[in-house]
């Protein structure tokens, strides 16, 4: 049997061995972004949670909107934009955040 005949098994296995690393790398780093993303859809939700019970109520002149809400707003866009809220999630909670 010549040399190369019996090193294709060590060449297909480590092969496959850095294949399923870089593959369990990639995992990784997704679900590190999926973590990172629901946090933020979290505290985004516990901000407008608090934000009805301390925000005062709208006047007559200007937007009627805290600069919490309009920063909130944008995170929710932020996320839209990403693709972790669909469109009707984004819809939800932005007529949640703007009471409606």
């Amino acid at each position: 049997m010549s040399p190369l005949m019996r090193r294709r098994p060590l060449l297909r296995a480590a092969a496959v061995g850095g294949g399923a690393y870089v593959a369990g790398k990639h995992r990784a780093a997704s679900q590190g972004r999926e973590a990172e993303q629901e946090a933020r859809l979290q505290q985004l939700e516990q901000q407008q949670d608090a934000a009805p019970q301390a925000a005062p109520p709208a006047g007559a002149g200007g937007t009627g909107m805290a600069p919490d809400a309009i920063e909130q707003l944008r995170q929710l866009g932020e996320l839209q934009e990403q693709g972790v809220l669909t469109d009707e999630e984004f819809a939800q909670q932005k007529a949640r955040l703007l009471g409606g």
